[in-house]
């Protein structure tokens, strides 16, 4: 076996999806697409690079992906780019950039792509990972994000993953916040405190002291566990945005659990944050994870705007469905693999695989001239259906035969592919 020299073997954190792999993801990505279309979502396509002062402010200075884990570059021009570590603040750029707002108030927005960020690689977590999410631009009410918080659940269910659990908080608007961060600053200072705290944390203390919740770093947990939390500070119109999300899952029959701990790791959130986690992927729990963003458009210049969206990695999904073994080999399957036996069939073979294809019908060949018995295996090799034979015999007789791989069964069908319907294969099957 062949070996390639060090200095041209793939990035640490990066995959290659060879076409097994690469089956499964798009039957995903398929799914997740169907799922966006039933619930009106439209997709939106941006860049993966971007001008890097769209994070350094969206996202946040204060976040370990900006300070610590983006890949940023200066271009020819003397720019300053970077490749995009998550998909919300592309998708309000193009909002904005492309005004959308004055087509009509409420836009519905889906993308499925890579994200860059330069983090450890670990189980679940890359440097160049996949993401889809839902963006929902407009409406600044708790009904828009029940109907989030559903599509997520929908597009984990249709895709195969329902031992999942629903965590949610409200961490408040800009007046809660402001008054907690304040009171959650003076705990984290003081001495005893701390002095516990790990490096990150004693910098979050200053920028953005919220963020010591999402500490994963095992010092910072006693400390943290006493910390007062948002929900103490909360407006009554905190409360009644939370309580009716709350009442519209209930009607939903989406079970959820409150954890006035939870934080999300991006600086733009408000009110409602959520996110669904599993067990099944270690300290990676979460799969999908978002909530309410009411600043960054006029963050970015815009009117103010109020939205709430999410984000999902694939390839933590994609471990739980090969964990669930549901990641069924259906869509990687050929159709119809064609044996040509002798020279006349194998002048025929491209016209038949052209009169399957039309029909919608994957179909593939043998390329090398093998004899029938090297044929067949390459059809098993290819997880094919159906084997169709075409040889002398079959050609003098008018009649190709049709073998069933899965019955050991076998039929004949007409050679003059004018006679071909889809159904004629189907009903093989």
């Amino acid at each position: 076996m062949a070996a390639v020299d060090n200095e041209f073997q793939r990035l640490l954190g990066t995959a290659d999806l060879l076409p097994e792999e690469s089956a499964r993801w798009v039957t995903a990505e398929n799914t997740i697409r169907a799922t966006m279309r039933r619930f009106g979502f439209g997709e939106i396509r941006v860049p993966i690079m971007e001008p890097t002062p769209l994070f350094d402010k969206g996202t946040g200075a204060s976040t370990d992906i900006v300070q610590k884990e983006m890949y940023t570059f200066t271009d020819r021009g003397n720019r300053s780019i970077t490749l995009r570590p998550e998909g919300t603040p592309s998708v309000v750029r193009a909002y904005l950039e492309a005004s959308l707002s004055a087509r009509r108030p409420t836009w519905k927005l889906f993308y499925i792509g890579p994200m860059f960020r330069a983090e450890r690689p670990q189980q679940g977590r890359y440097r160049q990972f996949h993401q889809y999410g839902a963006e929902m631009i407009g409406p600044g009410g708790p009904e828009a994000d029940i109907e989030l918080i559903a599509l997520g659940a929908a597009s984990l269910a249709d895709l195969g993953i329902t031992d999942v659990r629903l965590v949610m908080n409200s961490i408040g608007a800009a007046d809660s916040r402001r008054a907690h961060n304040a009171a959650l600053r003076d705990f984290l200072k003081s001495p005893a405190v701390s002095q516990a705290l790990c490096e990150d944390c004693k910098r979050r203390t200053e920028t953005n002291p919220l963020r010591v919740f999402d500490c994963k770093k095992e010092p910072c947990a006693k400390p943290v566990k006493d910390a007062p939390t948002i929900d103490a500070f909360l407006t009554p119109e905190d409360r009644d945005h939370f309580a009716v999300v709350r009442d519209g899952l209930e009607r939903l029959g989406i079970p959820y659990a409150v954890d006035v701990r939870m934080v999300r790791g991006l600086d733009y959130y408000t009110r409602t944050t959520f996110e669904f986690k599993t067990d099944k992927l270690g300290a990676q729990d979460a799969l999908l994870g978002g909530g309410r963003y009411d600043g960054l458009v006029e963050l970015y210049g815009g009117p103010p705007t109020p939205a709430v969206g999410f984000a999902a990695g694939i390839e933590r999904i994609l471990a739980v469905i090969a964990q669930d073994e549901q990641a069924g080999s259906a869509a990687e399957r050929l159709d119809v693999f064609v044996c040509a036996l002798g020279a006349q069939a194998a002048a025929l073979t491209p016209v038949i695989l052209a009169a399957l294809r039309a029909l919608n019908i994957s179909a593939d060949r043998d390329f090398m001239g093998r004899g029938l018995k090297a044929q067949m295996k390459e059809a098993n090799r290819l997880g094919a259906r159906r084997v169709l034979i075409v040889g002398d015999d079959e050609i003098a007789r008018g009649q190709y035969v049709l073998r069933l791989m899965d019955r050991s069964e076998q039929t004949e069908i007409p050679a003059d592919p004018k006679d071909w319907t889809a159904d004629l294969f189907r009903k093989a099957c």
